[in-house]
């Protein structure tokens, strides 16, 4: 399928470096709290880029569950494919796509383990259902049916009927640290707005517009 026609232009904003705040965790508050307004899908819906310690990269979309100025955190099996890759390989990247706003933002940085206590916090605010999910799936491990899936989480419902559901012990958060920013606006004809955050040695943040 030829999609060389396929395009659309970006008109609905352009960024400067006069409404960028200080600090990329301020305007990343200020963008996301924007984007939770616009009622766009699945705002906190973000790609996560890791790789082997040899270069191999892998990706795919995890769910941002919070934020604040020491970095963003999303929680997974620590047997999954994207938790091994981080552990022998912290480096990582997101990337936030918010395509009705013509917006995106990228983060560079290194992935550390949240403790036990950070996890045990939010798995308690987890429904029931997605608590007994955890326990379930053997995450990036194959599997021959469904139903094997199904079966197991009968099981586990059985099993913790008359109880709270415990924290898996392999499974927590993870907290991507920030070491650059990017903030991308989509313009007309391509030319479009990309800022860069980037931090510094002692611990400020240096701004630079990106050539798109």
């Amino acid at each position: 399928m030829d999609l060389s026609l396929f395009r659309e232009e970006y008109l609905k904003e352009t960024l400067h470096r006069s409404n960028l705040a200080a600090t990329p965790a301020k305007q990343f508050d200020i963008w996301f709290k924007q984007a939770l307004e616009s009622g766009i899908d699945e705002p906190n819906a973000m790609s996560i880029a890791t790789s082997t310690p040899l270069g191999a990269p892998s990706l795919r979309t995890v769910l941002l569950k919070y934020y604040d100025e020491r970095g963003y955190v999303f929680f997974t099996n620590y047997k999954s494919r994207k938790a091994q890759e981080m552990e022998a390989n912290p480096q990582v990247c997101m990337m936030l796509p918010w395509l009705n706003l013509e917006r995106q933002i990228i983060v560079y940085g290194k992935a550390e383990k949240i403790s036990r206590t950070e996890t045990l916090k939010y798995f308690l605010t987890r429904p029931r259902e997605s608590q007994l999910g955890a326990w379930v799936s053997h995450q990036s491990k194959a599997i021959s049916a469904r139903k094997l899936m199904l079966m197991k989480l009968a099981e586990l419902k059985n099993k913790f009927a008359h109880g709270e559901v415990p924290l898996p012990d392999f499974w927590g958060g993870y907290r991507i640290v920030p070491t650059q920013m990017e903030f991308w606006q989509g313009g007309a004809g391509r030319v479009h707005d990309r800022f860069m955050y980037s931090l510094q040695a002692d611990g400020s943040w240096s701004l630079h517009r990106l050539q798109p």
